[in-house]
């Protein structure tokens, strides 16, 4: 204790129960008298990969947030005018920039996107600004210098551009309001390929090449620029991302490219977690605390995506909440999407020994649900992946006796066949996404008793192939992830179902954390790091939810019914999940509940003491 004292500078609090948990408590350490435990804060931080960009490109610009992400322009091996929006789990195409280029800065949201500057062809710098709204750009006021390699900040209406190369390297500062730009205080270091953050009125600038690279940090005020803290590592054409007093810069070029990460305040830059791989000249989009970088230089132009979080977790304080029930109440069916963009589609609306089967097809917008186009099939107990616009189906039953090996793709309105499974089966999971998915376990005999399967398939958006087995063979397990970073947990046989959870890295299946809850036919949502299980049976059924971080799953507050054979939205994130349909332990239910998890609070961890 006394030790504690003099490093840290605090005494350890002798408290009747854990004070209320935020990041302004981080490090500190606390006595619970009731429990008998001595407690502590810990924020964790990491980068981890996110679906690869379509196309791979260097010296591109991004913009907007994590979950909602936009790079544009860049250069793969010419310049480009491609366009990609990131849903926080895979890219799909937006609409072109109408001016090719390489070089450019952006800024604003996915909805409302600004690009400018850049250079196209070498060395021709150029003034042209772009709008985009979402689906297309469209040309707006040119900056008043061309120039490349600069650094934006701000939003479509209240955009800056800063510093940047014309012949030689400039300080120039320009105001955006969404229409013109118009000159503002230059920069105290005439600099290019630097990192830009922040707003309008309350800039960031660090890094960059002025004569040498250089470690230089500078504040704005919307008239003049400031000195602030130095970097810790000097370097250029890196990537930045937050405010001005909570911001990030990561990647780079110092005599080699660089994965280092490193965290402002306002005042002092922090050294944090490095990115998993080394880069320059990539897109950056988010907060300090939720960043994501696309694309850049390796060794080879790269289409790799990384997101940053830097989290506080609660295990027992997330809430389930009611949301709008179902138009067809079904059970056994598949899920794809998010919490305010989810999927249903097949199952059964009666007894599936009957042969009652589902084709019917549901959105959820959030609040309510509508019809959309059916399945080719009607089909039970099948399995889904990807988005509420770009779905995938496969397997299933399509009567009591005949195991289905169908493959059907939806593009947010109608659904089309694709390659078959190698082998059709019903009762398996699915994950990742339309052109990346796997489905796993399942069975294919008419039993019972079933013979069990520990198949593993991967779907390239045309074609399946096989690929290694689970380690334990399951049917009516449940899935979320990637299909390079995914996890499966749960199942049966038996009755009382399984624990057993199995990560897979693309290749293989390795056996991590067990649930504290043996079931199946439960639901499964998130990443192979921050999974959520919920509901299911052992052989009753139950409402139990549990929250999975890569090691270990805690137990979190239960749904408010108790329901197996549900389904998710599999593409949510564990924090904001939702499930719907299943079967109470009396009849088949049209409810959904949202989960409102606890990844922006606190979790206080028990210390070992000696």
């Amino acid at each position: 204790m006394t030790t504690y004292n003099q490093l840290a500078g605090y005494r350890v609090n002798y408290l009747g129960s854990d004070p209320t948990l935020n990041t302004g408590n981080e490090g500190q350490v606390w006595y619970n008298s009731t429990t008998g435990t001595l407690r502590s804060l810990v924020q964790l931080k990491a980068w981890s990969a996110g679906s690869n960009m379509s196309t791979a490109r260097t010296a591109l610009a991004g913009c907007g947030t994590q979950t909602a992400g936009l790079a544009f322009g860049g250069v793969t091996t010419v310049n480009t005018n491609a366009t990609e929006e990131y849903s926080g789990y895979t890219w799909s195409a937006g609409g072109n920039l109408n001016t090719i280029r390489r070089d450019l800065a952006g800024a604003g949201i996915q909805t409302a996107g600004i690009a400018f500057g850049g250079r196209n062809p070498n060395p021709t710098n150029l003034t042209a600004t772009e709008k985009y709204d979402g689906t297309s750009w469209t040309s707006s006021g040119n900056l008043g210098t061309a120039r490349r390699s600069l650094a934006g900040a701000g939003i479509q209406t209240a955009g800056l551009a800063f510093g940047g190369v014309t012949t030689t390297q400039v300080a120039n500062t320009e105001s955006f309001n969404g229409s013109t730009w118009t000159a503002g205080g230059n920069m105290n270091t005439a600099r290019n390929s630097l990192g830009g953050a922040g707003t309008q009125t309350a800039g960031l600038g660090f890094g960059g090449f002025s004569t040498v690279t250089t470690n230089i940090t500078e504040l704005y005020n919307g008239s003049t620029w400031t000195t602030g803290g130095t970097m810790n590592t000097a370097r250029y054409n890196l990537g930045g991302a937050g405010i001005q007093t909570a911001g990030i810069g990561f990647g780079g070029y110092t005599t080699a490219n660089v994965a280092n990460t490193e965290e402002y305040d306002g005042s002092v830059w922090v050294t944090s977690t490095n990115l998993t791989t080394a880069r320059r000249e990539l897109a950056n989009a988010g907060t300090r605390s939720a960043a994501l970088g696309a694309g850049g230089y390796t060794t080879a132009v790269s289409s790799a995506t990384e997101e940053f979080n830097s989290t506080i977790y609660s295990p027992a304080t997330g809430a389930w909440a009611s949301g709008g029930n179902m138009g067809t109440a079904t059970i056994s069916g598949s899920g794809a999407g998010t919490q305010t963009a989810a999927l249903a589609f097949g199952g059964s609306t009666g007894s599936p020994s009957s042969g009652t089967r589902s084709a019917v097809t549901q959105k959820y917008d959030g609040t309510s649900w509508t019809s959309t186009g059916n399945l080719g099939s009607a089909v039970y107990a099948n399995a889904g992946a990807g988005t509420q616009t770009a779905a995938v189906n496969f397997g299933g039953s399509t009567a009591p006796t005949v195991r289905s090996a169908v493959t059907e793709k939806f593009n947010g309105s109608t659904w089309t066949t694709s390659g078959n499974m190698n082998s059709g089966r019903q009762a398996l999971t699915g994950l990742g996404t339309q052109t990346a998915a796997i489905g796993a376990g399942g069975y294919a005999s008419s039993g019972p008793p079933y013979s069990v399967d520990a198949l593993s398939e991967s779907f390239n958006g045309t074609s399946w192939t096989t690929g290694n087995n689970l380690n334990t063979a399951r049917y009516y397990l449940a899935g979320c992830g990637t299909q390079t970073s995914g996890l499966v947990f749960g199942g049966a046989p038996p009755a009382s179902g399984l624990s057993n959870t199995e990560s897979y890295n693309g290749t293989s299946w390795t056996a991590t954390g067990t649930l504290n809850t043996a079931r199946r036919n439960l639901a499964g949502s998130g990443t192979q790091t921050a999974a959520l299980a919920a509901g299911g049976s052992n052989p009753s059924v139950v409402s139990n939810t549990e929250l999975f971080d890569g090691t270990s799953w805690v137990s979190n507050p239960p749904m408010t019914t108790a329901r197996t054979a549900l389904r998710s939205g599999s593409q949510s994130p564990n924090s904001v999940s939702v499930v719907f349909g299943g079967t109470t332990a009396t009849a088949i239910t049209s409810a959904t509940e949202e989960w409102s998890g606890p990844q922006t609070t606190a979790t206080a961890s028990t210390l070992t003491t000696s």
